[in-house]
């Protein structure tokens, strides 16, 4: 990680506190002094604040029922953040692993690690999301075998010039269907639907890769030691 990162996971100080405390000479790595805070140090780097070596704060993973009307930010904007959910220390440190819109509901990781939510979000890691749609129109049972064959081959997008990769698509009910999709283009449930000529009425995240979501909207709760490993293995 940065190394201005690196000084505000191991101590109270500001972002800007600790460019400062770079800038100025304080912070030496391995036993040099270092006053570039985009240093990328590692965590078995010996990292020195003033004299005194510096441990970074265990990485938080947390699984939260993400609320309609609240946005995928550490800060509110045009809606409130998700973060007001979130009760905890340092809430500044942390980011989400695979944003959701504005007016999506449903299953969001949140973490401090950064190695960790990327394995998440890369698409070529095949982690699946899947996501409760309900449609503006209904699926007529006819049309379904060729809908899902749509889905599996990939769909062509208006202004992306590849393909979704192969997703899954099982119709619950006329209007209701589960779609697993290993990607997170923008708005990409709601352009996949709008290119085969329906609309999203709601959208709801149930499943990362092999977490559900099982909490209260507005609640949340720290991953366990197997559900932080799946996404390694």
């Amino acid at each position: 990680m940065r190394l201005d990162k690196f000084v505000c996971k191991s101590t109270e100080l500001t972002k800007d506190e600790a460019i400062q405390q770079i800038q100025s000479g304080a912070v030496c790595v391995n036993d040099r002094v270092i006053t570039e805070a985009a240093t990328q140090v590692h965590e078995n780097n010996r990292i020195v604040l003033q004299g005194v070596r510096l441990k970074a704060r265990a990485f938080r993973y947390i699984l939260m029922h993400k609320p309609a009307g609240t946005i995928c930010s550490n800060i509110d904007e045009a809606y409130p953040s998700l973060f007001n959910c979130l009760d905890i220390d340092n809430a500044s440190e942390l980011h989400i692993a695979g944003r959701l819109d504005a007016d999506t509901t449903g299953l969001v990781l949140i973490t401090d690690d950064g190695r960790w939510s990327f394995n998440i979000t890369r698409p070529a890691n095949g982690c699946c999301k899947v996501y409760r749609v309900h449609l503006a129109k209904e699926i007529s049972a006819d049309v379904v075998p060729t809908l899902v064959s749509t889905f599996e081959r990939g769909i062509d997008l208006q202004g992306e010039q590849q393909p979704t990769l192969p997703a899954r698509l099982d119709i619950i009910a006329p209007k209701e269907a589960l779609l697993t999709i290993t990607e997170g283009r923008y708005h990409q449930v709601k352009r996949m639907f709008a290119a085969v000529g329906n609309r999203v009425h709601s959208l709801h995240r149930e499943q990362i890769g092999r977490i559900r979501l099982d909490v209260e909207v507005g609640q949340w709760r720290y991953l366990t030691h197997d559900e932080v490993q799946s996404f390694s293995e």
